[in-house]
């Protein structure tokens, strides 16, 4: 969410998106069910609702998952069952699953035997099928990559919250529907997908311009109200929205959580007792705890942990739930060094069977990935999602490197994905902090501009943005913050003073461009930026430099005068 405000997100859970009037959503989609036995008994029935999110393509992970999941089938098999739901941004992030576009996860999920996923923002960054990552062709499918994964799914996709901007109308995709009603060991469960208020800001304008995001709370009790008309005995929410707390010992105490989230604002925003279960996603941050009567579980993200609920019924109504803390599948330790024990009395190892699944699309990958691009790292270079980092700022200085004429480069830290390693700088390194298709901006702006698209990023605790050939000094004065922006050579420069700018076309088609003129922004077609630095990296005697020639915390790029959000007081 790298440009979001919670408390915006927040009142958009209760206004809607987009200012336009919605009609109810749809009703809830109630085919495929097996047929559901009218009477469940008076027998105590066990129920584990297994929740994953933010796999990100990390297919790698999937053989160990799949042992834990089999030892809690194992587990379930006299008195209960399973459901296993994807809280969304399943396929984007690596170059096994994104070499063809998000199929080998798809394939996966399918032997995984998943009964939902949601939908994420990222699940709209394919864009066309093919290279493209959006439309460049007059009539082109601007999300023919996503619908083609959700044809090929074996389990339905959820979106109950995404609307035809132009109609209002929910949308109407081959295997995308609002909800779904299961049966487990005679019980129907109902399951709805949503995604988060942010959606359409977190991805590239050109692949969902057309949507609208209907209010999440609003949107989920409708289909539960339908559900449980038709006699779903709960609710499991698959939710592209999340929070964070960092204690999950104690599921009644929240002290340790962000009592902000849009998820929290969500379960809080539902009737009481509509719904029994939330899997959260979004954030790749951790929860397991009860916020307004409902269970909510997220499991951190890249395939590391899932969360887990225990529903308990007798003759068909529940009386008790158990959550879990986010099951560490091994302490994010790579798979080939894992030792995780048993789980449920199961020695627990990688499937032999997911692995033997998923090694073709690892292999297509692996000779790419090994490749070493030239520069060999001294030390590590970390990133940071909410301020500067050697690795975001490494990545600006590169994009600055391969473009002429410009004269600062603005790039998100949302879009920087992992550390760089110490040891030589391979593809794979690149690939993985870089991962998104993005291609480069060009845009034309005034220093004032600029200094106050900085001002809104200041405002808030989402993702920073990362400058190179600028530095930019921001001061309170009477309860206003204002920015003054430096050249490479530390002089000011004159708000009128025009600049030429490269940026992603992700961050060129956001709201903070929106002020400029037509004209201003430029889209360059072809080979993405990653693919750009990669070349500029091959090429003899790169150098590379260590964290602190990147970042200083005592001299960053961007100062303000306090902590993100800034408030000046007055």
């Amino acid at each position: 969410m790298p440009l979001g405000m919670r408390t915006l997100l927040a009142a958009l859970l209760v206004s809607g998106c987009g200012g336009a009037d919605l009609p109810p959503p749809a009703p809830a989609r109630l085919d495929p069910v097996p047929s559901l036995r009218e009477e469940t008994g008076t027998s105590e029935v066990t129920l584990s609702v297994i929740g994953t999110s933010d796999l990100h393509g990390h297919i790698e992970r999937l053989p160990l998952f799949a042992s834990y999941l089999a030892a809690i089938r194992a587990a379930r098999a006299d008195d209960g069952g399973v459901i296993l739901v994807d809280a969304g941004d399943m396929w984007q992030g690596t170059l096994a699953s994104n070499l063809a576009e998000g199929a080998p996860v798809v394939s996966a999920y399918g032997a995984l035997r998943y009964d939902a996923a949601a939908i994420g923002n990222h699940e709209f960054d394919y864009g066309p099928t093919g290279p493209s990552a959006t439309p460049v062709q007059p009539g082109e499918e601007r999300r023919s990559a996503l619908l083609a994964r959700a044809s090929e799914a074996q389990f339905p996709i959820l979106a109950a919250n995404l609307r035809v901007r132009e109609t209002g109308e929910p949308i109407a995709w081959p295997n995308v529907q609002p909800s779904v009603l299961v049966e487990r060991a005679g019980l129907k469960i109902g399951i709805i997908g949503v995604t988060t208020a942010g959606t359409l800001e977190t991805t590239i304008a050109a692949n969902v311009d057309d949507l609208l995001v209907a209010p999440l709370a609003e949107s989920i009790a409708e289909q539960a109200e339908s559900l449980r008309a038709h006699g779903a005995n709960a609710i499991v929410v698959a939710a592209h929205a999340g929070g964070d707390c960092t204690e999950t010992s104690d599921p009644t105490d929240l002290t340790s959580c962000d009592d902000e989230a849009e998820i929290f604002a969500v379960a809080r925003a539902l009737p009481a007792g509509l719904v029994d279960v939330i899997v959260s996603g979004h954030t790749h941050k951790q929860v397991a705890h009860e916020v307004a009567g409902v269970a909510v579980v997220g499991s951190w993200a890249l395939g590391r942990a899932f969360g887990r609920v225990d529903l308990t019924f007798e003759g068909g109504r529940l009386v008790s739930r158990r959550i879990h803390p986010p099951r560490d599948l091994c302490a994010e330790a790579p798979p080939a060094a894992c030792e995780p024990g048993s789980y449920e009395g199961v020695a627990i190892a990688p499937s032999a069977d997911m692995e033997q699944r998923i090694a073709p699309a690892l292999e297509a990958a692996n000779e790419r990935l090994q490749e070493r691009l030239g520069p060999t790292l001294a030390e590590s270079l970390p990133r940071d999602y909410s301020d500067e980092s050697a690795a975001g700022n490494m990545l600006s200085d590169l994009v600055a490197a391969s473009v002429d004429g410009e004269d600062a480069v603005l790039l998100n830290s949302g879009g920087v994905r992992a550390d760089f390693p110490a040891g030589p700088l391979t593809y794979g390194a690149l690939y993985e902090a870089f991962p998104f298709d993005n291609r480069m901006a060009r845009v034309r702006l005034s220093a004032q501009q600029l200094a106050a698209i900085l001002e809104r990023n200041a405002f808030t605790d989402g993702g920073a943005l990362l400058v190179s050939g600028i530095r930019a000094v921001g001061s309170c004065n009477a309860g206003s913050l204002t920015f003054v922006l430096k050249d490479a050579r530390g002089r000011t420069l004159p708000p009128r003073r025009m600049l030429d700018l490269a940026t992603s076309d992700y961050l060129a088609t956001t709201s903070l461009f929106d002020a400029l003129p037509e004209g201003a922004v430029t889209i360059e077609d072809g080979t993405p930026m990653r693919e750009r630095l990669a070349d500029a990296l091959r090429q003899p005697g790169t150098q590379v430099g260590d964290a602190a020639s990147y970042y200083d915390p005592a001299h960053p790029r961007v100062t303000f005068p306090m902590p993100r959000p800034v408030r000046c007081p007055r």
